[in-house]
């Protein structure tokens, strides 16, 4: 308005004053829009704005950025991931524009604090709001672990938790770190601008899917590829995309297995055969030995009876050990076709795993796959030459080599024995143990009594190397009513045995050790006690000469002081009181 009126004053005309009020009035339109910039630019530089800038230098550790403020802004240089692009275009002189976020107008030290990552962080956020809603599939790579799970970089670092990265439960969340990961937005949260990721929830959607495609879908016999997602003792697990099938240890392979981790490993990709499936309970049976033609198809032409082979010992058992003849075909070799001489108790006195050794088969049964196998057929028999070679009355000399109740084990050669029984080793003593007379490693003649080829078995006998004195010495030596001495050899509960000559014994019965009643014989006599008795029979036949003690005293003889000490001390108060009535019966 002033220079309006100026221009009154000057006594312009009328077209003149027209043009000078439009310029006037430009000028003003121009100085109210300048103004409005000013407001405007001035309000843009507050803490939190985004603006736009060029970089001009860099200076130490900063970059330094133009914002078109009074001073120039300053960036940290580790906020640049590509700081040398950012040399390297100002050493060419090229413009380089960026968004910054506006820290701080004026630090402790006067300077205009900005940030690159900021404005990239709250950009990013934008537009992912703008593209993504909850439900959306998104793919990010694993930068870093934190508490509870992973952050995901989508444009802006969101939120994985640790129980949303697989179906199945996770290890250390630090091994999906680097990984490019693909994953459903469960929840988004404008005002904390936090998304929520879940991976387990989209595998879950997409197995759901794979799941009523493959159950509609699938044929028995049919053949597919799985990954092994879990190995247990029984079998292991295959993921077959959308469900797990079992392969069962026995379908993995035709040959004998330990455990399923002999054959497969976890994440390990497999083609599998589908046995069999239940679609009501969705479980599916799979196997890998069906990919293979199965080695018992043949198995008749390529073993037969009586064809000698070697195999490797596979697994040994308390009855026998598995021979491997090739992958998928084992035989068993009894203990009891181990060895022609030997007893064997366990087969491990014989084989050990991974020995090899040389078989015969001896049965093939092809419907239930098992082949009978021996180890001793493939050697000589020993036992067939052994009636030719021992015929009854050889006589023999031989190393005891074991011992039992009922008598003595004589090694005749390499895998023989004969047994020499305790009934065999006298005429005239009774043995009840063989080590009465031999120890375990003596050295013994005997003389061959018999020889069971088919039942492998061999007598032999000690006391045939003499003649039989009952026959030709005992009658004529001891008669009925003949007095003898002798030494008490052993007691029981029938009586005790007393030696009258050398391995001579004669049978003193209880009921003849005393004219009273007497329980025990230990009352009347004692192991080693000398004794003088009488003869009451001599039997050649049963092999048996029976003594007496009571017929001592009623010949009148009377006893020696210890006999006559031993029984008055031991007969029983009763039994004495009952020999003293009968005795003043007889007198009457």
């Amino acid at each position: 308005m002033g220079k309006r009126f100026s221009i009154l004053n000057l006594g312009i005309g009328d077209r003149e004053l027209d043009t000078a009020v439009a310029d006037c009035m430009k000028d003003l339109d121009d100085q109210e829009q300048l103004t409005g910039q000013l407001t405007q630019s001035v309000s843009d530089f507050t803490p939190g704005a985004i603006l736009k800038g060029k970089v001009v230098r860099i200076a130490g550790d900063d970059v330094v950025v133009d914002i078109g403020y009074k001073s120039e802004g300053f960036i940290d240089k580790m906020e640049f991931d590509d700081i040398k692009v950012i040399e390297q275009s100002l050493a060419e002189e090229a413009v380089i524009e960026l968004e910054v976020y506006l820290d701080q107008i004026e630090d402790a030290s006067g300077l205009v604090v900005l940030s690159k990552k900021k404005a990239d962080r709250i950009r990013g956020w934008e537009r992912v709001m703008e593209t993504y809603k909850v439900g959306d599939v998104v793919k990010g790579k694993a930068t870093r672990k934190i508490k509870g799970g992973l952050l995901v970089d989508i444009g802006v670092p969101v939120f994985l938790p640790a129980s949303q990265i697989d179906i199945r439960r996770v290890g250390d969340p630090q091994d999906w770190v680097g990984r490019e990961l693909e994953c459903k937005i469960i929840k988004i949260d404008n005002e904390r601008r936090n998304i929520v990721l879940s991976r387990r929830k989209m595998l879950e959607d997409e197995r759901d899917r794979m799941k009523k495609d493959l159950l509609s879908n699938i044929q028995k016999g049919e053949v597919r590829r799985g990954v092994v997602k879990n190995i247990t003792d029984f079998g292991a697990f295959i993921d077959l995309g959308g469900i797990d099938g079992l392969l069962h240890i026995t379908d993995m392979s035709w040959g004998r297995i330990q455990h399923p981790s002999e054959v497969l490993k976890v994440d390990q990709s497999v083609e599998v055969k589908v046995l069999d499936y239940d679609l009501d309970r969705e479980r599916i049976s799979l196997g890998l030995k069906q990919l293979s033609p199965n080695p018992w198809s043949l198995v008749a032409e390529k073993y037969p009876v009586g064809t000698r082979h070697k195999g490797e010992v596979v697994n040994i058992m308390p009855y026998g050990a598995f021979v491997k003849l090739e992958d998928g075909i084992e035989g068993l070799v009894h203990v009891s076709e181990m060895s022609w001489t030997r007893n064997i108790q366990h087969p491990n006195e014989v084989v050990a795993l991974g020995q090899e050794v040389e078989v015969v088969v001896l049965d093939v049964n092809q419907d239930k796959q098992e082949i009978s196998l021996g180890m001793k057929q493939a050697e000589e028999n020993p036992w067939t030459n052994v009636e030719e070679k021992y015929p009854p009355g050889t006589q023999i000399k031989g190393k005891v080599r074991n011992m039992t109740t009922y008598g003595a084990f004589v090694e005749l050669e390499d895998g023989i024995d004969g047994l020499l029984h305790v009934s065999d080793m006298s005429w005239t003593k009774k043995i009840t143990h063989p080590s009465a007379m031999l120890k375990k490693g003596d050295e013994v003649e005997a003389v061959v009594l018999s020889v069971d080829k088919d039942r492998k078995r061999v007598a032999l006998g000690l006391k045939q190397l003499s003649s039989d004195p009952w026959e030709t010495d005992i009658p004529g030596r001891f008669k009925p009513g003949q007095k003898v001495k002798g030494a008490v050899t052993k007691l029981t509960s029938f009586g005790a045995f007393v030696e009258i000559g050398e391995d001579l014994e004669g049978l003193l019965h209880i009921s003849e050790m005393s004219d009273g009643k007497i329980e025990k014989p230990e009352e009347i006599v004692q192991p080693g006690q000398t004794l003088e008795l009488k003869i009451l029979n001599v039997d050649p036949t049963e092999r048996k000469i029976g003594l007496s003690l009571k017929a001592m005293s009623e010949d009148g003889v009377e006893l020696p002081p210890e006999q006559t000490a031993s029984v008055k001390v031991n007969i029983p108060e009763e039994t004495a009181k009952s020999i003293s009535e009968r005795e003043e019966k007889k007198d009457e």
